[in-house]
């Protein structure tokens, strides 16, 4: 199986189970792994038979720009869905890692994150 990655892209977004997470907003990362077959589309030069990178990342920016949710798992099962969803009939499986650089906790830490793996098995 061939894979296409959306690495780390950055957005801006509402998540979180504090108020002040809602309230203030934070930075959000995610990096996402369509497992695609690509023989077609690199044989033939055909963007037709791929996935659109922009619109991909369209579709994951419509979730973490979008409605609010208390947890990042949350965030990370919907990209997951409506990856799959949009790409049914491409997308054989899809990873997404969901980062919060900077969540309101104390300690010293890089950052926290979820990683999911939904459809066929990467």
């Amino acid at each position: 199986m061939d894979f296409i990655h959306l690495n780390e892209m950055q957005f801006y977004g509402y998540h979180g189970a504090l108020k002040e997470e809602t309230v203030l907003g934070q930075r959000f990362t995610v990096s996402v792994s369509m497992a695609v077959d690509l023989a077609d589309a690199g044989t033939n030069d055909d963007l037709s038979k791929t996935v659109n990178y922009a619109e991909a990342y369209a579709v994951v920016r419509s979730v973490v720009e979008g409605e609010p949710v208390k947890l990042i798992e949350t965030v990370a099962e919907r990209i997951a869905g409506n990856l799959l969803a949009d790409y049914k009939g491409q997308v054989a499986g899809v990873r997404v890692l969901v980062v919060k650089p900077d969540p309101p906790i104390p300690g010293h830490y890089a950052s926290v994150s979820v990683e999911i793996e939904r459809g066929r098995l990467l």
